[in-house]
C-alpha cells in the first residue's frame, strides 16, 4: 500500500512540474508572439534594435514592470516579458519542487539538494 501512495505522490509531482513548464512556455510564446506581430505591423520588419548587456534578470524584470506600470506599452515590452517568463519558468519549477519535497514528501535530503540548486539559480539569474 505504501508503494501505491508513493507512486501517487510522484505522479502529483510530475503533474505539478508539467503544468509549471507548460504554463511558462505558453505564456512566453503568447507574449513574444504578441510583441513580434505588433512590432511587424508598426514597422514592417521583425528586427528589434536594443541591448540588455550588463543587466541581470532581476534588473531586467524590474525595468519592464516599471515601464508597464507607467503604461509605456510597446511591442518590446511584450517580447521582454515573454523572455523573462521563459527564463523564470525553470526557477519556479525548482522552487515548486523544493516546496513539494519539504511539505508533501517531507524528504529533507531532496529538499536540501533542491535548495542548493535554487541558490545557484538565484545567484545566476538575480545576483550576478
Amino acid at each position: 500500500m505504501e508503494s501505491d501512495e508513493k507512486r501517487s505522490i510522484e505522479y502529483k509531482m510530475d503533474i505539478l512540474v508539467g503544468y509549471i513548464l507548460l504554463t511558462g512556455v505558453l505564456v512566453s510564446i503568447v507574449l513574444i508572439a504578441t510583441g513580434v506581430v505588433w512590432h511587424y505591423v508598426d514597422t514592417g520588419h521583425l528586427g528589434f534594435d536594443y541591448s540588455i548587456a550588463g543587466m541581470n534578470l532581476f534588473q531586467f524584470v524590474l525595468n519592464e514592470i516599471h515601464q508597464f506600470t507607467q503604461f509605456h506599452l510597446r511591442p518590446r515590452l511584450f517580447v521582454n516579458l515573454g523572455i523573462a517568463a521563459l527564463m523564470l519558468t525553470p526557477y519556479i519549477r525548482v522552487l515548486a519542487s523544493m516546496l513539494f519535497f519539504a511539505l508533501a514528501e517531507q524528504n529533507y535530503k531532496y529538499t536540501t539538494f533542491t535548495a542548493i540548486v535554487l541558490m545557484v539559480l538565484t545567484y545566476g539569474l538575480f545576483l550576478r
